[in-house]
């Protein structure tokens, strides 16, 4: 429950807050110079925005990132990173293809193995190239939500870090692990009872198992069950992770004074407009400074 209303406050929270950062806040520092964004938006300005005419915010810069790898190099005019990006990108994609046709051939899980791993590289260029572009987002103040709330969604915790919320850190990847494990443990026993049910059920003539197929219906069902709990468990820890990176990210620049006071003083009340009575009444005020 306080997990679920802590949800529900940091969505609300973040509905009013994140279309600004990632949506509203079009000044981006350029040197000395700030250039204001044109609104309404139009899908020419990503390429405008190439040549310098324009400005835009993370959010941006990001959705053009992710539909073509190497846009936020380009933007951040880091032209270099470009060619080892797609060089990355294409030689791991090339030699996974290449092992792919071999394990087709042979069969042998080596050749599997290798063709995953170079996959995973060039999903890894692939992050890598999303991640920087964030880094390298240049902008006029010290802490940027839209960069807190990608770089938790990029990397769990890398947004906490970013706040100095260290001690988060461990909270997030001991839930991370947790979900994960109870995700592969129920899983692994769905698939367990799935089997021997598709057996007892199969050829129930040759079945001579101690437990009745209704017992492994209800147990594989409960299983199935749990697993898609964890499911959902990790997707929320994620969820929460990204929510709390971008919520504290705007109570870095959220100042209270050191002078909180509540005095309580004798007043007078006005007349009111529509009030029967002519003249004003005494009373007692209560003001608050912070």
């Amino acid at each position: 429950m306080i997990i679920l209303l802590y949800l529900f406050v940091s969505v609300t929270f973040v509905y009013g807050q994140f279309a600004v950062d990632m949506g509203d806040q079009n000044t981006q520092s350029r040197g000395d110079t700030t250039v204001q964004a044109k609104e309404p938006f139009k899908l020419k300005t990503y390429f405008t925005a190439l040549a310098g005419k324009d400005s835009l915010n993370l959010g941006r810069v990001f959705s053009g990132a992710i539909v073509l790898p190497g846009y936020s190099q380009a933007y951040n005019r880091q032209y270099w990173k470009i060619p080892v990006v797609y060089a990355g990108m294409g030689a791991g994609i090339y030699m996974g293809y290449r092992y792919n046709m071999k394990y087709l051939d042979t069969e042998n899980d080596t050749y599997a193995l290798y063709r995953n791993l170079f996959y995973v590289g060039a999903g890894l260029f692939y992050w890598g190239s999303l991640l920087d572009g964030v880094m390298q987002f240049r902008y006029e103040k010290e802490v940027l939500p839209a960069r807190a709330t990608l770089y938790s969604a990029l990397l769990p915790g890398l947004g906490q870090i970013y706040n100095r919320d260290y001690w988060k850190i461990p909270i997030i990847y001991g839930g991370l692990i947790a979900c994960g494990y109870f995700w592969q443990y129920n899983g692994m026993q769905y698939q367990r009872y799935k089997t021997m049910y598709n057996h007892a059920t199969a050829n129930p003539s040759e079945y001579d198992g101690w437990m009745t197929p209704e017992n492994i219906k209800w147990y594989r069902d409960s299983f199935r069950r749990y697993r898609d709990y964890s499911i959902i468990a990790t997707v929320l820890v994620y969820a929460l992770n990204i929510i709390d990176a971008n919520v504290f990210a705007h109570f870095q620049d959220f100042d209270i004074s050191d002078d909180l006071t509540l005095r309580i003083e004798p007043g007078i009340i006005p007349v009111a407009m529509y009030a029967s009575a002519s003249y004003p009444g005494a009373g007692i005020q209560m003001r608050l400074t912070f």
